[in-house]
């Protein structure tokens, strides 16, 4: 089984989600559908911008811990070195 740390905004340079998942599609899907009450739902929160798959959730978890504690030049700093144009990976992994 994969575990995934993600980022998802409401637009680029906007406010920022990080979340750890044990099925990325089902929940990247639920954001976009707007399922998730609260901050990615006030927020509109859909994009999926960035992830990165564990095999250990405990080693997911430590990392989501670890990001949601950076400052958010660091956040985008991790977004733009894979994802410069902050495009939507949802299609990708709906593949």
């Amino acid at each position: 089984m994969s575990f995934y740390v993600y980022i998802m905004p409401n637009r680029k340079n906007g406010a920022l989600y990080v979340g750890v998942t044990n099925d990325l599609f089902r929940r990247a899907h639920e954001h976009k559908q707007g399922d998730i009450p609260g901050f990615t739902k006030r927020y509109g929160v859909k994009n999926l911008i960035h992830y990165e798959v564990y095999d250990d959730p405990r080693n997911a978890i430590q990392r989501e811990k670890n990001i949601k504690h950076w400052s958010r030049e660091w956040k985008i700093a991790l977004i733009e070195k894979n994802n410069s144009e902050w495009r939507d990976l949802f299609e990708e992994i709906a593949a």
